[in-house]
């Protein structure tokens, strides 16, 4: 089964995440409202993917990512923002984002990027 953890300063979409990704057969390891608590927790569970919001208070997600990037340099993170632009995709490039999904493409867009690239890592997430 593959591992995944939410990031999203919105409880509601947080939890609406969490219960759609579950649905689509992932386990949802860990959760954070913030990039603060996101780091630790990305420590302590290590997932297969991080689903990241980019727009939080404190720390964005793209600093977030660099962050926990610093630790686990291998970590896969999807960005998954509303606000999509070339820069913020360069930019999460840059910060070691694995991907950039769109909010409004919808949870299938997402679930399907984070079984991409879990299969490009060769894994199965046992």
């Amino acid at each position: 089964m593959i591992r995944v953890m939410v990031v999203d300063d919105t409880e509601h979409v947080r939890a609406m995440l969490v219960d759609i990704l579950q649905l689509y057969g992932f386990e949802v390891v860990g959760q954070a409202a913030d990039g603060n608590e996101a780091v630790p927790l990305a420590a302590e569970h290590r997932p297969d993917v991080i689903v990241m919001d980019y727009k939080m208070p404190g720390k964005d997600g793209v600093q977030t990512t660099r962050e926990i990037r610093e630790s686990i340099p291998d970590q896969r993170v999807v960005l998954y923002s509303a606000f999509i632009s070339r820069e913020l995709q360069d930019e999460a490039t840059a910060a070691g984002v694995s991907a950039c999904v769109p909010k409004g493409s919808g949870v299938e867009t997402l679930a399907g990027e984070i079984s991409a690239l879990v299969m490009d890592l060769g894994q199965d997430g046992n």
